[in-house]
């Protein structure tokens, strides 16, 4: 066995591709224009100071789709709890009608192959047209489905 009095420390590489999906709180529609495309570029900002680099961020009236690269400093959870909270409260200064604005407990993350990313950049995109003939609660359980994430109906939405 060969040992090297190395003093350089390894090098710890990580690619991971998260597509990320949540709702605002019971689906209201709160995400309209002008303040979409403008929570969208928060939302990146947001990603891009959790050290999770934004590559594209979508949605419809109740909800987001944010396709990143996950950090290899920070925990999925951290940067969904941050994202969401700052978000959230940035929201309600934009005008009294977004006192009410919350995001849904919950979220959806799911892994994305290297391979896969145009993909879910051109579905993010289509956003707006995709919704002309499915719900959100639809295209989640789709989602869930080609991922085989088993749920509980009660426990999704709120």
């Amino acid at each position: 066995m060969l040992i090297r009095n190395n003093s350089q420390m390894s090098q710890s590489l990580a690619n991971n591709y998260i597509h990320i999906v949540f709702s605002t709180k019971h689906r209201a529609p709160f995400i309209q224009i002008p303040y979409e495309e403008e929570l969208h570029s928060y939302l990146g900002g947001a990603c891009k100071n959790m050290d999770c680099y934004p590559i594209k961020i979508g949605g419809y009236t109740d909800h987001v789709h944010i396709l990143c690269k996950l950090s290899k400093k920070i925990a999925l959870m951290k940067l969904l709890e941050e994202i969401k909270s700052h978000s959230s409260k940035w929201m309600k200064t934009k005008d009294e009608s977004l006192n009410n604005f919350y995001w849904q407990n919950g979220y959806g993350a799911f892994s994305v192959s290297p391979l896969d990313v145009d993909k879910v950049i051109k579905y993010i995109s289509n956003q707006h047209a995709h919704h002309a003939n499915i719900t959100f609660q639809d295209e989640y359980r789709v989602i869930l489905k080609k991922y085989k994430v088993g749920y509980d109906e009660r426990y999704v939405w709120d």
